[in-house]
């Protein structure tokens, strides 16, 4: 089990490494607006988890174990954004938003549900 924070740190690397090859803990720092050291320090207890490679200097790997970790988070947060926005009528900022903060506590079987609920409405057309 890993801290909702250190969910964050998987899914901002696994988009940061979509967009650029040659991901280093500065260009994480950056973009979160935290010192580096704090970033330092998440990256190496996600290294301890097998999560991701993290060689200093030489950059920011997910593992295949992260990957698939940092998919089940994305896959959370796009099912739950979606359900605020398309049966909730909530905008995309909020929406997003909300996710973000549910997607580390909700259990596999409530977004289970709410992803089959949001697709028999969108199918159904009940928003």
């Amino acid at each position: 089990m890993i801290t909702p924070g250190l969910e964050d740190y998987l899914e901002l690397i696994y988009n940061a490494t979509a967009e650029k090859d040659n991901l280093k803990a500065v260009d994480i720092a950056n973009k979160l607006n935290i010192s580096r050291a704090s970033v330092s320090e998440a990256l190496i207890r996600l290294s301890d988890k097998d999560l991701i490679i993290y060689e200093g200097r030489k950059g920011v790997k997910l593992t295949e174990l992260g990957k698939l970790e940092a998919l089940k988070i994305i896959k959370k947060h796009k099912i739950l954004s979606n359900f605020f926005s398309e049966v909730l009528k909530i905008d995309l900022e909020t929406s997003s938003r909300n996710a973000c903060k549910i997607e580390h506590v909700i259990d596999e079987e409530v977004i289970d549900k709410i992803e089959n609920f949001t697709k028999y409405c969108i199918e159904n057309s009940i928003h």
